[in-house]
């Protein structure tokens, strides 16, 4: 049998300079390996932040830069890069992971990256817990909303934090979800520290930074401790490889996949429509005022959103509803507006039932898009008039579907569907 010959690498070029060596920092605590000390001991510049610099031997006489804000550096990189000057940057655990490759790469710097443990993974190392349906998101130079989001919408997210924007914030933020939560202060170091609380317990402690933070469906006890241990499930996610993505079963469902009462439910047709006005995706707060069966708010925590559902039922099947197609849909029982005040501000809003005052309410929140759904048309005027005085950019469309439906001898005919008006309003 002949054995398989591996490819040949591509040959070296004289003269063009080494690209620049990008070493992570261990976040498990383990040293750095030979070839990682091989480019350290080579290196005639080597950037990094003092903590890091202070844990490698860097060689005698060599140049470092201290990290602070990230474009000096990158000069004196490109500067030593084109002077053919060996150059190294220490970086935490995989510099890869929302770590400083994007940024290097984004100045046309060659990179050879010796990735170390990443610092999520050394978290859920830490908590035993597998990860293969967790979402990691960042808080870190970013708005910390979307990564608020995530943790309300998914039952697995790992959040890289960044003063102001860590484990107290978002704690404070999920107030009102289900969630446990693990802080893992100064991973690899002799001051690490693995705690598990509460949103409530997160809120009102003072973390070291830096730390990473895992948000888990479920509730913690009182000590804070997860209900099944610290090694507990990380709670149901989907076995598709897409945790954020695309529903597999798709979206705007039949009624039929929905429990309703009397036919209250919004009709498959609108509801495409109004989802697609919507715009959820991961990282974005929904609101479903008047929820009643759920499908609107439900099918737009499938495309990955946060949802809170609204509704003064307290019978209403959204929270089975939600449950029965496996995704985590906040419910909130009271009547609107009244009970709109302690919610978080969304990014859109679904308004399926209320009258102007709802309307006015939601309009006050300035969340980016509103879309509305009517059937009587003398509301049609006042909801346009009233959106178009907020600053709203308002457009609508009177859906009117007819559907197949079976006759005696094997023909079809067309079923008339109630027509519904649905406005949406975007804030320019």
């Amino acid at each position: 049998m002949t054995r398989p010959q591996p490819l040949p690498g591509p040959a070296p070029v004289v003269g063009v300079p080494e690209p620049v060596a990008v070493l992570g920092m261990d976040a498990a605590g383990r040293p750095l390996p030979p070839p990682a000390l091989a480019a350290l001991a080579g290196a005639g510049l080597v950037v990094g932040a003092a903590r890091h610099l202070a844990a490698v031997p860097v060689p005698a006489g060599v140049d470092t830069v201290t990290l602070g804000a990230l474009a000096p550096a990158v000069t004196r990189l490109a500067a030593a890069h084109a002077a053919g000057v060996p150059a190294v940057v220490l970086a935490s655990g995989d510099p890869g992971l929302f770590g400083v490759v994007r940024r290097l790469r984004a100045a046309a710097l060659p990179v050879r990256v010796l990735p170390a443990v990443s610092s999520v993974a050394a978290a859920f190392a830490r908590a035993g817990l597998d990860w293969d349906g967790a979402v990691v998101v960042t808080a870190h130079g970013r708005e910390l909303g979307p990564a608020l989001n995530a943790c309300r919408a998914l039952p697995a997210v790992a959040v890289l934090t960044a003063p102001d924007a860590g484990a107290a914030e978002i704690g404070a933020g999920l107030a009102g979800w289900s969630r446990r939560l693990l802080v893992a202060e100064h991973l690899g170091t002799p001051a690490e520290r693995v705690t598990w609380v509460s949103p409530e317990q997160a809120a009102g402690h003072r973390w070291a930074d830096p730390h990473v933070l895992l948000s888990l469906a479920g509730a913690a006890d009182d000590a804070g401790a997860t209900p099944a241990g610290p090694g507990g499930a990380a709670g149901p996610v989907r076995g598709d490889n897409q945790p954020a993505a695309a529903p597999a079963a798709g979206w705007a469902l039949p009624e039929s996949a929905y429990r309703h009462r009397d036919s209250m439910i919004t009709k498959a047709e609108v509801r495409a429509l109004a989802v697609a006005r919507l715009r959820p995706r991961l990282g974005r707060l929904v609101w479903d005022v008047g929820a009643g069966s759920g499908s609107v708010g439900i099918e737009c925590a499938l495309l990955g959103a946060a949802v809170i559902a609204v509704e003064r039922d307290p019978t209403a099947p959204v929270a089975g509803n939600a449950a029965r197609h496996g995704v985590d849909v906040r419910v909130v029982t009271g009547d609107a507006p009244a009970v709109l005040a302690g919610l978080p501000d969304p990014d859109a809003v679904f308004v399926g039932g209320g009258g102007t005052d709802v309307l006015t309410a939601v309009a006050d929140r300035r969340p980016d898009r509103v879309v509305v759904t009517l059937a009587a048309l003398d509301r049609v005027a006042p909801a346009v008039h009233l959106l178009r005085a907020a600053g709203y950019t308002v457009t609508g469309s009177q859906l009117a579907a007819a559907r197949l439906a079976d006759l005696p001898g094997g023909s079809v005919r067309l079923a008339a569907t109630n027509p519904v008006v649905v406005l949406t309003g975007e804030r320019p």
